[in-house]
């Protein structure tokens, strides 16, 4: 104790340096961690930024140009399309009366069942072009001008199958519209078209069947899309020989005489005809056999019938008529 009250300077000097070593040690230690803790959180961002260049569309200046020409191709591909489909949008549907729709309707039905008539081709007895429920009622006010719309569309399909040449209509139906049942139209975000389902069930020869799927795709102002097809032979097991038909022989032309030849002799010498016997034949010795009669040409008038190909093929069909929405602006 006496030397520390004889050294106060030198005991404070030591406690002070002493105190400040604690303090000096406390913050270097401090900051040694946050050195680790930035040090580490630098290396983490560094590595993902290495990787980010690394990418195919890191965003330099000649990433940001291709990004743009793309975005750029990309818009011009969509009012490409837009335009495409411009012939087969209607601007509206306006709603008519239901009285007037009714008439149209019957217009339109009798028109197609003409049609079927002049052809040959057979409809179910309750066929009234997919708006059976309308017979006896009347449509609804707001649904008019969409019904007005897919009854034109269905008037172009049941016209172009009965001059395809098919032999039956076996079945025809319409789902209803949202509309008919008081709902109303709700597209998504990224519709283009509304669907306007159908199903046809046929039968005809397979000449037919390819006219009609041709003209489902040539309608004017029409876009029809094909959702489901199935076709089977109306013939369950394989030809037999029994069904093959074969055409009546034609009786053979009879061969024009020969010509006379001209009696330059006086009629002292006759050229003998093309069946008499030859001199040589007249001339054989007795008991010489006769030679066999030439074969007989095969008659090429007969010909093998087609076995197959004849049959009528079933079709059943699911369609969708599309009516396009208002072309979407673009961002």
């Amino acid at each position: 104790m006496t030397w520390i009250k004889d050294n106060k300077f030198l005991v404070a000097l030591i406690g002070t340096t002493l105190v400040g070593m604690i303090l000096l040690y406390i913050v270097g230690s401090k900051g040694i961690s946050s050195y680790e803790q930035a040090k580490e959180e630098f290396d983490t961002a560094a590595s993902e930024a290495s990787s980010f260049e690394r990418l195919a569309l890191y965003p330099r200046a000649e990433n940001r140009d291709g990004k743009s020409k793309a975005l750029e191709d990309y818009r011009k591909s969509i009012e490409a399309l837009q335009a495409a489909f411009e012939p087969f949008r209607t601007a509206e549907t306006p709603n008519i009366s239901p009285q007037e729709f009714t008439n149209r309707l019957k217009a339109v039905n009798d028109e197609i069942l003409a049609a079927f008539a002049d052809s040959g081709t057979t409809v179910p007895d309750a066929f009234f072009a997919g708006f059976e429920d309308y017979k006896t009622t009347l449509a609804r006010g707001n649904a008019t001008g969409m019904l007005e719309f897919q009854l034109r569309a269905i008037k172009d399909l049941m016209l172009a199958l009965a001059n395809s040449g098919a032999s039956g209509l076996k079945n025809f139906h319409r789902p209803p519209l949202p509309e008919e049942q008081g709902k109303p139209f709700q597209p998504q975000p990224a519709d283009i078209a509304r669907p306007l389902p159908l199903e046809i069930t046929f039968t005809g020869p397979e000449q037919s069947v390819r006219e009609f799927l041709s003209a489902i795709n040539k309608l004017e102002g029409r876009f029809v899309v094909i959702r489901s097809l199935r076709i089977a032979n109306s013939k369950k097991e394989p030809p037999r020989a029994a069904d093959a038909k074969f055409e009546s022989p034609t009786a053979a032309a009879a061969a024009p005489a020969a010509p006379a030849a001209a009696d330059i002799f006086g009629g002292a010498f006759v050229l003998p005809a093309d069946d008499a016997p030859a001199a040589a034949d007249a001339e054989k010795a007795p008991g010489e056999a006769a030679p066999p009669p030439a074969p007989k040409p095969a008659d090429s008038s007969r010909i093998l019938a087609q076995v197959l190909g004849d049959e009528e093929l079933q079709v059943f069909l699911r369609l969708d008529i599309l009516q396009f929405l208002p072309a979407k602006p673009l961002p």
